[in-house]
């Protein structure tokens, strides 16, 4: 069973205090490349979907 500690409604995340979140957004957007597992795996399925299809609109 979890501990609670602290004040309810606050948290803290030390990858947003060193500005690593942020640094990985820019990087995301400036290559086009997602960090995320997620990302990564839409962008993957959207480029195998325009391969087998084309790009129809």
């Amino acid at each position: 069973m979890k501990k609670k500690s602290g004040i309810p409604g606050l948290s803290f995340s030390l990858k947003r205090a060193l500005g690593i979140t942020q640094f990985k957004q820019k990087v995301s957007r400036v290559t086009g490349i997602p960090l995320t597992r997620g990302g990564i795996e839409r962008k993957i399925g959207n480029t195998i979907l325009k391969m087998l299809f084309g790009n129809k609109k």
